[in-house]
């Protein structure tokens, strides 16, 4: 089984890096792209709190969760977005399908669980067309950084359990621009493209104690260090001409672009929530993380600044052991977020924010469920001549419970 979940890794890996787009949003032209939600469908309907661990769900965002784990669990998720792009002058939609994120927990013995999956991390995805009275030229950008992480957690005691991830970043960058001038026969094509790769980690540490016979206080944090990745860069120009079909190249050449290095920012989170053990639970968390280095596309009018996350969520289970009520046993989520992305433009803070909702319905033996989620937000502003993204989400995801290394009774 293990070893068919690791080619199903691997073949997926190779799709993300060859053709996966899965943002609509012209601020992604920026830096590495934006960032994507690490954490699975149930983490988002709740905020996107990371800091709730329990012994049968995937924490992709947390390590140290891995400790506590009881049963095998595999998790996959995916989910469609409906963007509305507005300026001041203009609006526009955009729809988006996507995979985001495919992992499996193994616990091994009563203390200590390995984890292993694949995780889009970053997406560039914008299609920008800008005409005047004598030069028209058409910007198209995709790619995206994804992570294939391995991951262990070790739980010390009832209480506190620790972890590591370790992940592989990998995959590309391309952004296109066409250029074409009135009276001028051919256009003018640029390609730049950016293949990045490189190790970092992330350490987590989880803490779980009674504060009563019914109530449970819940501590989590992680930390990731600073850590520079390699970027193989290439560039063509050419000349055009526009055909029917397309473009049709007169003339291209290679230019010689030296390979660099970028900082892949460092960022710690901390929350803390309480609760009645599978009945209910709140909490908040609070994520920092330092300034981006690496501008992919040079500009004049933007900067990266420390971005800042703030998530508030929790859920609640009417009856988890009902046997005559199924709505009894469902899992109901929800939780606001509020971010600082980082990206400043045109002397305007580019920040977004979201509230979600969401359900986990149980199916089949052992525990497993599907979960749905919904999330409203908004990315950034109409002042200064920028634009406001309005999104609806759509998430799916199944958490599929089984139990491996049990002691045959029988020979």
């Amino acid at each position: 089984m293990i070893k068919r979940f690791l080619v199903i890794v691997a073949i997926l890996s190779t799709a993300l890096t060859a053709a996966q787009e899965n943002i609509a949003s012209p601020y992604s032209y920026y830096g590495i792209g934006l960032t994507n939600f690490k954490g699975t469908v149930e983490n988002r309907a709740m905020g996107g709190l990371s800091i709730f661990s329990d012994s049968i769900h995937l924490n992709l965002r947390n390590p140290a969760s891995y400790g506590r784990l009881r049963l095998t669990t595999y998790s996959l998720g995916a989910s469609h977005e409906r963007t509305t792009l507005k300026s001041d002058e203009a609006e526009s939609e955009a729809k988006i399908s996507s995979l985001d994120y495919l992992g499996i927990g193994i616990p091994v013995g009563n203390n200590l669980g390995f984890g292993l999956g694949l995780v889009p991390y970053t997406s560039v995805g914008y299609r920008v067309l800008d005409v005047n009275e004598e030069v028209a030229s058409r910007l198209n950008g995709r790619g995206g950084m994804n992570k294939v992480f391995l991951s262990a957690g070790y739980q010390f005691n009832k209480n506190f359990s620790v972890g590591v991830d370790a992940n592989y970043n990998f995959g590309n960058f391309q952004n296109r621009r066409v250029v074409v001038r009135e009276d001028i026969q051919y256009g003018t094509r640029d390609i730049r493209r950016s293949d990045i790769q490189g190790f970092n980690f992330n350490f987590g540490l989880d803490y779980q104690a009674m504060l009563s016979d019914n109530l449970r206080l819940h501590v989590a944090g992680t930390y990731a260090p600073e850590v520079n990745l390699s970027s193989e860069n290439f560039r063509e120009l050419a000349t055009v001409a526009f055909i029917p079909t397309g473009e049709a190249i007169v003339e291209a050449r290679n230019l010689d672009v030296a390979d660099t290095e970028f900082a892949l920012p460092g960022q710690f989170t901390l929350g803390g929530g309480i609760g009645e053990p599978r009945k209910w639970f709140i909490g908040g968390e609070y994520n920092s993380i330092g300034k981006s280095s690496f501008l992919l596309n040079n500009s004049d009018d933007a900067e990266y600044m420390d971005a800042a996350q703030y998530r508030v969520g929790g859920y609640y289970i009417p009856r988890y052991n009902s046997f005559t009520s199924y709505l009894g046993r469902v899992v109901y989520r929800g939780g606001f977020r509020y971010e600082e992305t980082g990206l400043q433009l045109n002397n305007q803070s580019i920040d977004e924010f979201g509230i979600s909702f969401g359900v986990g319905l149980p199916v089949g033996a052992q525990f497993s469920n599907l979960n749905l989620g919904i999330e409203y937000g908004q990315r950034g502003t109409t002042d200064s001549g920028l634009i406001q993204e309005n999104f609806f989400k759509v998430s799916i995801g199944l958490s599929l419970n089984d139990k491996w290394f049990e002691r045959r009774r029988f020979n």
